[in-house]
């Protein structure tokens, strides 16, 4: 009996084990050989062949930094929440999206609908009804597809929208949590504002409009530095305390997304259109000015010392390829974001998974220091690629 029990117990060490140790090597070889593309269009059919793979089996991001003794962070419960999937899957929606306007395959056709048979119901309901704020870049990311019927999931939007109404504040924005019903999150920008505005546009409700646009303009006041024009992470709704770190890059690329993508979802003629075309200037300015030499943003963009963030370069990489739109500053806009594709291909391995993006967030000023794969990181640089190619050709 004694030796079954002790052949057990090695087992299960052994096992906690190669769980620590797998993942490392698997890293270490994958390496090998990392950035060896020689076109863009070689590059955009590798990554874009990852993203349909991880669309339907995304990999899990975790939410702690542990390298070891994973497997009892994945007992716990503590090694991946689905708040945080929605995001990466929304990522990855939205690049294949971008992909399917320059025309795709079967096998890409299949695996965006067995993704949304997955998400959702016969009646076009959630099938998990979320619970944060983080599922409107998901709804986002269906609403941006093209060539399916998307008004079949329109009570999943309506739903989306009863969420965030939920969350809305005193001062009238959005709150990341109710729980931190005081703080307002760069982040936040990133997850609602694109979905309030093509949901508010594409079903006649313009007071989704409004309040995407006071989110952005309310950061714009309170949660920018005046100077430079980055966001810090958060500020306090009773004082405009800001929070956490100015010049996070993901914060950037929060930002960047909630910003650019509210404003292309905006007609011309829209009577927050002025507004918003000089948000973007503003901040295209802003960001150019902090693009290291070899065309990456950091992960505290402010900072030569530290590392190279890939999500920060390929969401700040989006935006430029969206600001280059206005003839101010298109020259400087398409010039800083073929310096960051150049460096995203260099970062790419050759199974075709962009590599190196920082880790999950912890808290207000709490940041991961592990850089690795992220499906959200592998959909902007699909968003990137295909529409370059699409407007620019090649």
């Amino acid at each position: 009996m004694l030796e079954i029990l002790a052949a057990i117990f090695i087992g299960m060490v052994i096992l906690i084990v190669l769980i620590d140790i797998v993942p490392m090597s698997w890293d270490w070889v994958s390496r090998i050989y990392i950035g060896r593309y020689r076109s863009k269009q070689e590059w955009n059919q590798s990554i874009t062949q990852i993203g349909v793979n991880w669309l339907n089996h995304t990999p899990k991001i975790k939410v702690t930094d542990n390298v070891r003794l994973v497997a009892i962070d994945m007992i716990k419960g503590n090694y991946s929440k689905s708040a945080i999937q929605h995001w990466q899957e929304a990522s990855l929606l939205l690049g294949l999206s971008e992909c399917m306007k320059n025309g795709a395959g079967k096998e890409m056709d299949m695996s965006i609908e067995q993704f949304l048979k997955a998400k959702f119901d016969s009646n076009g309901e959630w099938k998990v009804k979320p619970d944060y704020i983080d599922c409107a870049i998901l709804a986002y990311g269906v609403l941006k597809l093209e060539h399916v019927d998307i008004d079949r999931f329109k009570p999943a939007f309506d739903s989306t929208w009863q969420l965030i109404q939920s969350h809305i504040g005193e001062d009238g924005t959005v709150q990341y949590r109710k729980f931190m019903n005081k703080y307002r999150y760069v982040d936040t920008i990133g997850f609602v504002c694109p979905f309030l505005v093509r949901y508010g546009m594409r079903y006649n409700k313009p007071e989704c409009v409004k309040l995407a646009v006071k989110q952005l303009e309310q950061y714009e006041k309170f949660g920018m530095l005046e100077e430079h024009f980055i966001p810090s992470h958060a500020y306090h709704t009773d004082n405009a305390m800001p929070l956490g770190l100015y010049g996070w890059g993901r914060g950037l690329g929060w930002l960047a997304i909630g910003l650019s993508d509210a404003w292309c979802e905006l007609p011309d003629e829209h009577e927050f259109k002025p507004r918003l075309n000089q948000f973007v200037l503003k901040f295209a300015r802003a960001i150019l000015a902090f693009q290291r030499p070899d065309g990456n943003w950091n992960w505290t963009v402010t900072r030569k010392e530290t590392r190279a963030d890939s999500s920060t370069t390929a969401t700040l990489a989006w935006f430029l390829l969206q600001s280059s739109q206005l003839p101010e500053l298109s020259e400087e806009c398409l010039e800083g974001s073929e310096r960051a594709i150049h460096y995203l291909m260099k970062v790419t391995r050759r199974s075709g998974a962009v590599d190196f993006s920082q880790g999950d967030t912890k808290d207000i000023g709490v940041y991961s220091m592990l850089f690795n794969i992220l499906p959200f990181t592998q959909g902007f640089c699909i968003r990137i690629a295909n529409f370059r190619s699409s407007a620019m050709g090649g």
